[in-house]
């Protein structure tokens, strides 16, 4: 039987068709069995085999596939290498370019289903150690804010419903259940940071729950700068956006670049702070590249694109 909050995030789940990713690790085989209780919902289970760990990969596939057939949900299983023939410019970076043909896969299995979206097995203690490598990256306030629950990627509908379960819960549930999984040896190597983030809040287990209330704090500024920022319009008045406290004037650099073409990806902190020294600074360079090909320009005041 499951806990409170596991019901209540199997109940968060909207009826009808969703796709759901399932890696055979613990987290999203339980977010499955959880959700195999609900007759209103329709699975597809979708697997990346990413042939980065060999035999270890293609065991997971093969796992994540007899799972289906035992539950009885359909699958859709790809390589990595299937997925890259059909995408253009993946990321040189190996997490942006897996995550991207993630999506890819996701978004194809939806459109192809007329599903409503996927369901992604992220969890509370997820949150924690992507808030505490943010700080430790020197990251601002917006961007330690927690992962949405519901959230649109690419006109895709990415429904996280486990957020405010921990990991251990989990493990717990699939170990009540008699389900075993399939453990990924690459997680306990201290080679990678997020292994080290893991480890750390492993020993001082307080310290998550410091950075849950951290993340949803960000949250919140998040979400009131989202609602409090003025709209972006095509004159810029350098004034406005020099005035502005510090969280709203980088939301609107990054409206007002966005509206104009600025790559989305790109626009970093960093970015969106050279616009607003930009509008600060009398003395800065009055025209300045972008990303995105975004050519700014000072002038009387006013921040203009060239060409519009």
């Amino acid at each position: 039987m499951a806990s409170p909050p596991l019901d209540d995030a199997t109940a968060s789940v909207p009826p009808g068709g969703w796709a759901i990713g399932v890696s055979g690790g613990a987290d999203s085989v339980a977010l499955l069995l959880l959700l195999g209780h609900r007759p209103d919902l329709s699975l597809t289970v979708v697997h990346l085999n990413h042939e980065t760990r060999g035999r270890e990969g293609d065991g997971d596939e093969a796992f994540v596939v007899d799972l289906c057939a035992r539950l009885g949900y359909a699958v859709v299983s790809r390589r990595m290498s299937e997925i890259a023939q059909s995408l253009n410019d993946l990321p040189s970076n190996p997490s942006a370019r897996f995550r991207a043909a993630r999506f890819a896969l996701f978004r194809e299995v939806v459109q192809r289903d007329g599903l409503r979206g996927v369901l992604l097995a992220h969890h509370a203690d997820d949150v924690a150690e992507t808030t505490l490598q943010r700080l430790l990256r020197g990251g601002r306030v917006g961007g330690l804010a927690a992962l949405r629950p519901r959230t649109i990627i690419g006109g895709l509908v990415v429904l996280r419903p486990l957020l405010r379960v921990r990991r251990d819960e989990l493990r717990q549930f699939l170990a009540a259940a008699g389900q075993s999984w399939r453990e990924d040896a690459s997680n306990a190597s201290p080679r990678y940071e997020r292994n080290r983030v893991r480890m750390l809040l492993a020993r001082y287990r307080n310290l998550t729950d410091s950075l849950l209330e951290l993340a949803a704090a960000a949250g919140g500024v998040r979400d009131w700068t989202a609602c409090t920022a003025p709209p972006a319009a095509p004159g810029l008045p350098s004034a406005l956006l020099a005035d502005l406290p510090a969280p709203l004037a980088l939301e609107l650099a990054r409206r007002w670049l966005a509206a104009h073409g600025g790559a989305a990806a790109e626009l970093s902190p960093a970015v969106l702070q050279r616009l607003v020294d930009m509008a600060e600074d009398a003395a800065s360079p009055p025209r300045q590249h972008f990303p995105g090909g975004v050519l700014v320009r000072r002038r009387g005041g006013v921040l203009l694109v060239e060409g519009t």
